[in-house]
């Protein structure tokens, strides 16, 4: 197997962003050294990393090393994510149309993201609701005293079973 072919693929398949559009964007990002706060080490390679994702639609672990940590890209993502950075930028009006479709895709990627997030929360608010029933319906089988309920309790065991039903 040859590895220098393989980094060749690689790096062709690259997005690279283009000297005249990260004129337009560079002044438009956070992190510089005069803003307040954290400043970036590199938020050209930073874009370049988080489009190499969502290009690829890879998992975050796979960045390639010259990107820097996957770790550090991925939560400076999603910290761009939840403030709807993305999408702002998107929005510039100063945008070509390639970078906004870049820009676009960034964002949609930022919205599935977010969705797969909630999706998982309310997963996991079902199954705590499920265990607890559960428990106390074993308690019951076996004679202890069944765990004092509230209607908060009563409520959320309703729309566990309601999401299971529904979710078809």
């Amino acid at each position: 197997m040859n590895n220098t072919n393989d980094t060749n693929n690689m790096q062709s398949h690259e997005m690279k962003i283009k000297d005249d559009q990260w004129q337009k964007l560079e002044p438009l990002l956070i992190g510089k050294p005069d803003d307040p706060g954290a400043s970036a080490r590199n938020n050209r390679l930073f874009i370049e990393a988080v489009l190499w994702i969502v290009l690829r639609k890879a998992a975050w672990r796979a960045l390639p090393f010259h990107f820097g940590k996957s770790s550090t890209a991925y939560m400076r993502f999603r910290r761009w994510n939840e403030c709807d950075f993305w999408r702002d930028l998107a929005n510039h009006a100063h945008m070509d149309d390639e970078s906004r479709l870049l820009l676009d895709q960034i964002v949609d990627y930022g919205d599935a993201y977010t969705a797969r997030l909630k999706q998982r929360k309310a997963r996991g608010e079902r199954k705590i609701v499920y265990t607890s029933m559960m428990n106390a319906t074993m308690n019951e089988a076996i004679g202890k005293a069944p765990a004092k309920r509230t209607s908060k309790a009563i409520d959320e065991s309703t729309s566990h079973w309601v999401g299971l039903v529904t979710s078809q």
